[in-house]
């Protein structure tokens, strides 16, 4: 039988090796007739690639378990992880299909054991990445890191997505990866030298960790299984660590010692506006328009930010864009908005003379088939947002914010906001803006026909037609 040879370069690339495996079963080269990265490790034969064999038997349907672990196999640094892969695509294809649910079988448990291990790395990577900020104007950041196996492109949308404001790169032995506040960029390894100093930064982590280091609950051992003494040296705060074990049987000691402090009861402060540069509306739409703090901005359509009058006395605020808002980029176009509508022309009041916007930027939801259902946003989404509402609130300046749903009225009043016990009433908040929280017009929508859903109009309506005694100017 002729042998063939599959290249996968980069060695981790997950696309390469799948084309080279394909081809390798479309062909019938059973695995042992082929040579994986003999172009990389020097074959003493030259043989052809796979990709170009003649293909007599048709595509292979692979389970997504196979391509799911085959992602994470192929970013660890063992030579024969890609033989491994395609022996086990090899066996699935032909008679076991279920091998990979066999635990005790050998090439289904290595290879769940290699990935095991690329997850464990990508872990270490997240936590003990530490950044330093660049000299120069503009911030810039940098941090070295040291992977046992190949994980860069795996883990580098997870700063994108932890750390989207800033730009940043992180450089290790053998990638390196950018990001400018939009795009990754990868790039060739580096060497530690080219970080710069210490800075701030590092001081900061070196003060946190002795403040929050416990040495009643010390075990060397367990500390260092995840804490492994190889990250140690890139580690700021790992400096403190033989020190603070050695002074840790004296402060338990003084710590049992100690008389006991009545616990301080917490109360949760108002909510306080937060700064931002007033730059105008127009300069926050286009700059909020490329936000990245989030990960709603992967499946939404585009941001929809707010639309008014600049000098508006009443701003409404609700929750988040919907399905026909998210397509069109209009705040309160869909039924809710609709709804909205029928509410001010009853009260006489002008759309046109509001601001309207929404606590979230971009639409949350559910792949229902073809539908896309409305999912809550969570508390990260609403805190990524932030800067764009209160710079709208700056901006405008309101008299009265107008807040529609739960979600709204804790962004704007502060997450201990209860909305059915507070609604229809007057708040103010530390800045002196004034706010009345009602519910959301999709609450209503929700209720059933009849009865009940007249009644939560009502009440809607009722807490709406409060503007009209404290506000003028927005009115027919």
């Amino acid at each position: 039988m002729k042998r063939w040879s599959a290249v996968v370069e980069p060695s981790w690339d997950a696309q390469a090796w799948r084309e080279a495996a394909r081809a390798g079963v479309r062909a019938g080269v059973a695995p042992h007739d082929l040579d994986w990265d003999a172009g990389t490790q020097g074959s003493l034969l030259a043989l052809a690639d796979v990709t170009t064999a003649p293909v007599r038997h048709p595509s292979p349907r692979v389970k997504a378990a196979l391509l799911q672990l085959a992602d994470g196999v192929l970013c660890h640094r063992q030579n024969g992880r890609h033989a491994l892969l395609y022996r086990l695509l090899w066996r699935m294809t032909h008679g076991e299909p279920n091998v990979l649910e066999n635990p005790a079988d050998a090439d289904s448990h290595r290879a769940h054991a290699l990935a095991q291990e690329v997850r464990r790395d990508s872990h270490k990577m997240k936590a003990f990445v530490r950044f330093r900020a660049l000299p120069g104007p503009a911030e810039r950041f940098v941090a070295w890191f040291e992977p046992e196996h190949y994980i860069v492109d795996r883990v580098a949308p997870f700063f994108a997505r932890r750390f989207a404001g800033m730009q940043w790169a992180i450089l290790t032995p053998y990638r390196s990866v950018a990001w400018d506040g939009f795009d990754l960029q990868f790039g060739d390894g580096a060497d530690a030298g080219q970080l710069p100093p210490d800075d701030a930064g590092e001081e900061l982590w070196r003060t946190y960790y002795a403040n929050i280091f416990n040495p009643a609950r010390i075990n060397p051992r367990m500390m260092q299984q995840e804490m492994p003494q190889r990250y140690w040296k890139n580690l700021p705060e790992a400096q403190l660590i033989p020190g603070l074990l050695r002074a840790a049987g004296s402060r338990v000691a003084a710590m049992a010692t100690r008389e006991a402090e009545a616990p301080c009861r917490r109360i949760p402060a108002t909510r306080a506006a937060v700064a931002i540069e007033k730059i105008g509306l127009p300069a926050l739409r286009e700059r909020a328009s490329v936000c990245r703090a989030c990960p709603l901005w992967e499946k939404a359509t585009q941001t929809v930010f707010g639309e008014g009058p600049e000098n508006a006395r009443v701003m409404l605020v609700g929750e988040q864009p919907g399905d026909a808002e998210d397509l069109t980029g209009h705040p309160f176009v869909g039924p809710a908005g609709k709804l909205l509508d029928q509410l001010l022309g009853e009260l006489g009041i002008r759309r046109e003379a509001l601001y309207l916007t929404n606590a979230v930027k971009h639409f949350r939801f559910e792949q229902r088939g073809k539908l896309r259902l409305h999912k809550n946003p969570a508390v990260s989404h609403v805190a990524a947002c932030t800067r764009w509402l209160e710079g709208e609130i700056n901006t405008v300046k309101p008299s009265i914010i107008v807040t529609l749903g739960a979600t709204a009225a804790r962004a704007v009043l502060g997450s201990g906001f209860a909305l059915m016990k507070e609604r229809g009433k007057l708040h103010v908040r530390e800045d002196g803006m004034r706010v009345l929280a009602t519910v959301h017009p999709a609450w209503v929508l929700r209720q059933p026909e009849g009865q009940a859903r007249n009644a939560a109009y009502g009440l809607l309506r009722d807490d709406l037609s409060m503007l009209a005694s404290h506000q003028s100017g927005f009115s027919d």
